[in-house]
């Protein structure tokens, strides 16, 4: 062992005791957070508008602090850019999380000096848990590198402004400086390509033994190095022993990485975003991953059928069950407040609380009252690629309306690694998983309202050209999986393989 991996050894074993302990505690947790928020909240505008002192239980927040979106929360957001203090959280915070929001445009979100630790301090149990389950402590002596945006701030009402993974690069404590890569000269190149190539040029001769990203820009990494150096990337990282991954399904992605690293690897999911770190796969023997049930965060639960309804009903930690869609709902140290963060998640496990993402609740199709989300289409498509062999790059879906007579369909665009041999019974292949994941949509089907759905085949690097286009390459760029219109398939429709 070499002097980090021999440090990091006993500190993760008291890390991972810890996570044990709080498994067993989730709810009492929970209980003590909420109460925590409430506290310091009471002195805040937000607090003051929305009876807090007269709130001691949670059925009295629920009644008090209706569910928020983003846009909700501006006029507050706006109050502390033009440097209010006390307004969602006390003070004000240390920093805004710079995200782009579909509907509101740029979206500023608030790390304050309570809730900064929750993004650094979860990744870092992500890794103690790893390194205590495997025993694999060397990790920690070679080259990490995140694939992530510029760490260059700008100020916005006099507070330190940046997307999350650039702010997180200012969070790495001096004792893993020398283990990061790229360079910071490099980190601040705002194009992608260019910044890919620089990295390629930074790392391609080091001791790389964590690599961690949004799966298709490592892919993208993946493929410079080969390209570069004509060998799959365990031949050129020997050490190379943990992918950190997390923002999209990992499963249409892994195939093809695994093939350009040449072997399978750990792997450590984790669900981090500007709002919050809310879970981490803690452990490489069980499904899903670990909610953060102490760290700052008190999670309520919406069931996905109560959204858009005028009172939702809303669930705490206990009320949940396995294998139940929800809505994700926070309150946090941060200063959010029935904050909906637009994300659907389900338990795979009550003890500990683990859980899966399942989609956004704005990506889905339901053009035509099928209701279909992100985790069907997924697990349509990568049932029928592993039963036929196929390789996915990429893909996206969505509805076509016919104005004619014909009747409608979904149309998904797919960028393959190897097109099937057949194409026209893999998608029927895929049509068959669809109908068998969703009832409403095997009704349209076999009542001929609508047609089985059609793969129109994208070009190779389609999907990279694409979010070129439209200023999205590379960094926590991410393709939809599902749109309940037409402007991103429209503008797929110029990358589309002729058969």
């Amino acid at each position: 062992m070499k002097i980090k991996s021999l440090l990091a050894k006993p500190f993760a074993g008291y890390i991972y005791k810890q996570i044990k302990k709080s498994m067993h505690t989730a709810l009492e947790d929970q209980e003590r957070i909420l109460k925590e928020l409430l506290k310091t909240g009471r002195k805040t505008q937000f607090g003051k508008d929305h009876g807090f002192n007269n709130i001691n239980t949670y059925a009295e927040f629920s009644q008090a602090v209706p569910l928020r979106d983003y846009e909700a929360f501006k006029p507050y957001i706006e109050l502390i850019k033009q440097g209010k203090h006390n307004i969602l959280w006390k003070g004000v915070p240390i920093y805004f999380a710079k995200t782009s929001g579909t509907t509101s445009g740029t979206k500023y979100i608030p790390i304050t000096k309570d809730s900064v630790d929750n993004h650094f301090d979860t990744a870092r149990n992500a890794f103690f848990c790893y390194m205590t389950e495997t025993g694999n402590y060397s990790c920690a002596d070679g080259k990490m590198i995140f694939l992530s945006g510029s760490p260059e701030l700008e100020r916005v009402g006099g507070i330190p402004t940046g997307r999350l993974s650039g702010i997180s690069n200012h969070l790495i404590p001096r004792y893993l400086r020398t283990n990061q890569l790229p360079s910071y000269e490099t980190n601040c190149i705002e194009d992608w390509e260019t910044k890919l190539e620089k990295i390629v040029d930074e790392t391609i001769d080091q001791n790389m033994t964590v690599i961690s990203g949004i799966p298709p820009w490592v892919q993208m990494y993946f493929d410079r190095l080969e390209q570069r150096s004509g060998k799959k990337i365990k031949e050129l990282f020997p050490n190379f022993s943990v992918l950190v991954q997390g923002g999209v399904n990992f499963d249409p992605y892994k195939a093809k990485l695994f093939e350009s690293i040449g072997q399978k690897i750990d792997t450590i999911e984790t669900y981090p975003a500007s709002e919050g770190f809310f879970a981490f796969q803690d452990s490489q023997k069980h499904e899903g991953l670990l909610l953060n049930t102490d760290f700052g965060i008190f999670f309520e639960f919406m069931p996905v059928q109560e959204i858009g309804k005028p009172d939702p009903k809303r669930l705490t930690l206990k009320d949940v069950k396995v294998g139940e869609n929800y809505a994700l709902i926070i309150n946090s140290n941060a200063g959010l407040w029935g904050y909906n963060i637009g994300d659907t998640i389900k338990f795979v496990s009550l003890d500990p609380y683990r859980i899966i993402v399942t989609g956004r609740i704005k990506h889905y199709i339901s053009a035509f009252g099928e209701h279909v989300i992100g985790e069907e289409v997924e697990y349509s498509l990568m049932k029928a690629a592993e039963k036929g062999g196929v390789k996915i790059t990429e893909f996206t879906v969505a509805p076509m309306v016919e104005q004619g007579r014909g009747r409608s369909y979904h149309e998904w665009f797919v960028e393959f690694e190897d097109r099937p041999a057949n194409l026209d019974e893999f998608t029927a292949e895929v049509d068959l998983n669809l109908r068998q994941k969703n009832i409403y949509y095997d009704d349209l089907i076999a009542g001929n309202i609508l047609q089985t759905l059609k793969i129109r085949p994208v070009r190779k690097n389609g999907f990279i050209d694409y979010m070129k286009s439209v200023g999205k390459l590379g960094g926590q760029n991410k393709v939809p999986r599902l749109s309940n219109d037409r402007k991103i398939a429209d503008e797929l429709s110029k990358y589309v393989q002729e058969v």
